[in-house]
């Protein structure tokens, strides 16, 4: 059973700073592309930011330049390191990875449970 666990959310004024970060646990063969999501309140969930294998990123045009996202496959783990927060940033993070089961070796999407960040104005 793989799973992911996030931690780092929290309560922040603007232009502040944050780090999330993600632990991926279980009977993990490889893990490939990280991803953080978020979803704010009666809106749709949208991509922040993924980095592959191969360390090649992509950023939301919203958060270029103020987020950074990193991976440590040593540790199993993703972070992002959130920068001039805003209140718009204001929305549950969730992780989110491609990872080969090293018992049924398919390669399927996981979710974490998602953690909230809060910027207040």
């Amino acid at each position: 059973q793989v799973q992911l666990a996030e931690s780092g959310g929290g309560l922040v004024q603007s232009g502040g700073s944050l780090r999330l970060s993600c632990a991926a646990s279980g009977s993990i063969l490889t893990i490939h592309t990280m991803a953080w999501y978020r979803q704010a309140p009666g809106k749709e969930r949208e991509l922040v930011a993924s980095i592959d294998r191969g360390g090649v990123t992509n950023y939301a045009d919203s958060v270029k330049s103020r987020f950074t996202i990193s991976r440590d496959d040593a540790w199993k783990t993703v972070s992002l390191q959130m920068n001039s927060l805003k209140p718009e940033d204001t929305a549950v993070y969730y992780c989110n990875s491609d990872i080969r089961d090293s018992r049924r070796l398919r390669l399927e999407n996981y979710w974490g449970q998602g953690t909230q960040v809060t910027v207040s104005s």
